[in-house]
């Protein structure tokens, strides 16, 4: 699997017939031996870069799809351009609001017959220091992120245990797995999904109902060109402002004790910053693979995607083990000898006294 590439542009068809684009041979993906039914999607967040890349590959396979945007920064006339292509329809919805999402999975159902995947593209973060961030900041992050996320599964089990089948594909984040300085409240928003997601599992499974978290490193948007671009809206209902980087949002007013030029707190901002469009990690390659995920048979619980991604969580998982040996003392009784032991060790001793004394 080779997401990480240089700056290029690729359409779906090119990543599609990419050699080393190919998910494991033990989850059964979609192959000439192996072709794949044609799938009915609901795909949120389609204005985003990997959205939109993630649209743009499952229409290439041949499946349908609802492309669902955000009320907060594009319009109906935006999403009616999905329109010109073959089995997509362009919808809105805000996913913090429960009746929207209603809406989207009804008006989908009704269009395509059922459904068969639904992937979550949808999120955004705020970059400040923890103690920075207003309520307004942190509500609308867990708000956005995890209720989201939430109302998707709740509002389309139904239909899910009805059919006794589907697919969800939720996009989390390495923010998901290990903290990173700057983006506490969105790092919370990210493992409140990934707990949500693993223990669901254990409930749904016997209807047949599979998901998977995914979890991409910087992903690039190396589209060839654009159908559908979002507003500048920030956040939910926040005026625009200049200083965005992908879907995070820079907190204007810092802080007296986190304006340092060093601050860890601003370690995410420098980041991005300095990544710019330096991306290591392809969208259309990535929306190739999470396409492959959706048709495959026995999708994992989690799909990491570019090196940064495998890298920085495969460091962080064994500083947790390095951290539990050194301290698992704490939880374990010392290992001595017992109380035969001791006794046969007091017999030996009065022996070699004796011994000594004759």
């Amino acid at each position: 699997m080779d997401v990480d590439t240089a700056s290029q542009s690729l359409s779906p068809a090119a990543a599609s017939h990419h050699p080393n684009l190919k998910l494991p041979a033990t989850c059964e993906p979609p192959s000439e031996q192996n072709p794949p039914k044609q799938a009915s999607w609901i795909v949120f967040g389609a204005t985003g870069h990997m959205g939109r890349s993630l649209v743009r590959a499952l229409l290439s396979h041949g499946d349908k799809c609802t492309a669902v945007g955000w009320t907060q920064e594009s319009t109906m006339g935006q999403m009616k351009k999905w329109e010109q292509e073959k089995d997509c329809v362009g919808m809105l919805c805000d996913v913090r609001v429960r009746e929207t999402v209603d809406s989207v999975i009804k008006k989908s159902i009704e269009r395509w017959g059922h459904i068969d995947v639904i992937a979550n593209c949808t999120g955004y973060g705020v970059i400040g220091a923890c103690e920075d961030q207003d309520d307004y900041d942190l509500r609308n992050q867990f708000n956005t992120n995890f209720l989201g996320t939430l109302h998707i599964i709740q509002l389309s089990l139904p239909h899910f245990r009805a059919q006794n089948s589907g697919r969800y594909l939720i996009f989390s984040s390495t923010a998901g797995a290990l903290g990173v300085p700057g983006l506490g409240p969105y790092c919370a928003t990210k493992y409140a999904v990934e707990g949500l997601i693993e223990s669901m599992l254990y409930e749904i499974d016997c209807f047949n109902i599979k998901a998977t978290l995914v979890e991409p490193g910087h992903v690039r948007l190396d589209e060839p060109d654009d159908i559908v671009v979002g507003g500048e809206n920030p956040g939910p209902d926040g005026p625009p402002k200049p200083r965005r980087y992908g879907h995070f949002f820079v907190k204007e007013k810092l802080s007296e004790p986190y304006s340092t030029a060093t601050s860890p707190a601003g370690h995410a901002k420098r980041m991005i910053q300095w990544l710019n469009d330096r991306q290591p990690v392809s969208a259309v390659k990535s929306a190739e693979l999470v396409w492959q995920l959706g048709h495959c048979s026995y999708p994992p619980l989690r799909l990491l995607l570019g090196s940064y991604a495998v890298e920085s969580i495969r460091d962080r998982m064994k500083s947790i083990i390095e951290e539990i040996e050194d301290w698992k003392h704490l939880s374990f009784p010392m290992v001595g000898p017992t109380e035969e032991e001791r006794d046969r060790g007091g017999d030996e001793m009065e022996q070699d006294e004796m011994m000594e004394n004759e």
